[in-house]
């Protein structure tokens, strides 16, 4: 079997009902969200399947519901691929050895980012859960100290979008596609930014709904618990290629690691160079492992000739291995 990018999303992929057929039908996809629910004291589970919408898509709750939901798709791909249960008794989940059957490199869009560790065997999954669950909480709680919002400017060069931004004091966020820039910052700012670029020649500004200012100062408090927070996580060197979202390199060292993870926080994601680095490795084949079908859409603005499979359900595992 080929070897694909493993791909997983972001922040605002969820849906309701995500990842319960497979959880109907799937003894891996069961294990991962029975032990989530176990790991973090609270039923995840019921949130993914049943909602409310409105609590899904708090910060605090999607980013443990997205992640949990990617590594069930994740499990039930590698036992498929493996032809076998993966795990053992105690444990049924992926090894490393299953996924270097799959994949030759790991990577995903902001929240994805942790979701990508625990592929490439860097991360396990508990700890892993633990910590996008902090991440989330911590983010939360940094949006409603400092209240802020994030925009998408559309067909402006990026250095004119930088100008605007340092005149009014807020920051770019997200470079995930050509033609399409993210700035991020107090809600007066971004509100003014995306007047503003418009006078400059922006095809569209387009307010993102997003609970707070992601990847900007406004993050700062949530950044210092979190850096505290990974002092405690145990992190190895991936089994397979892993892509940081903050320099767009392959990134091995657990150190390394562990501080991209926590200047994600305040800092600008840079998902274009991120995979146009996994071009530049012979990378032209990719799943989208978990909800949503956004990082295609992103994949074929970068490179039109790129293969982009969304897997979220057994239909798509199967569908895969017809092809």
């Amino acid at each position: 079997m080929k070897k694909y990018g493993l791909l997983f999303p972001g922040q605002g992929s969820q849906t309701v009902g995500m990842g319960k057929a497979l959880y109907e039908t799937e003894p891996a996809a069961r294990w991962v969200f029975d032990k989530a629910n176990e790991v973090l004291g609270r039923d995840i589970k019921k949130l993914c399947f049943e909602g409310p919408e409105e609590d899904l898509a708090s910060t605090a709750n999607s980013q443990p519901a997205i992640f949990t939901t990617s590594i069930a798709t994740l499990n039930v791909l590698a036992e498929k691929i493996k032809g076998a249960p993966v795990g053992d008794e105690d444990r049924e989940i992926f090894s490393s050895e299953d996924i270097v059957r799959i994949g030759s490199i790991s990577m995903g869009l902001s929240l994805g980012e942790p979701t990508a560790l625990v592929a490439s065997g860097a991360m396990s999954f508990e700890e892993g859960l633990r910590f996008v669950a902090s991440r989330g909480q911590y983010m939360e709680e940094a949006s409603q100290k400092n209240p802020g919002k994030m925009a998408s400017i559309i067909g402006l060069e990026l250095d004119k979008v930088e100008e605007v931004c340092k005149g009014v004091g807020c920051q770019v966020a997200n470079l995930n596609c050509p033609g399409q820039v993210v700035i991020s910052g107090h809600a007066s700012r971004v509100e003014l930014a995306s007047e503003l670029v418009k006078n400059e020649g922006a095809k569209r500004a387009i307010m993102l709904k997003v609970s707070g200012a992601f990847h900007s100062e406004l993050m700062s408090d949530a950044k210092e618990k979190l850096k505290a927070m990974l002092e405690t996580v145990v992190m190895n060197e991936p089994s397979i290629e892993f892509i940081s979202n903050v320099d767009a390199e392959v990134t091995k060292d657990p150190e390394k690691i562990k501080s991209n993870l926590a200047d994600q926080l305040d800092s600008r994601t840079l998902w274009e160079k991120s995979v146009k680095k996994a071009i530049s490795l012979g990378i032209t084949d990719y799943l989208e492992i978990g909800p949503g079908k956004v990082l295609k859409g992103l994949l074929k603005k970068i490179d039109s000739t790129l293969t982009v499979t969304p897997i979220h359900n057994l239909e798509d595992i199967d569908t895969l291995f017809e092809g």
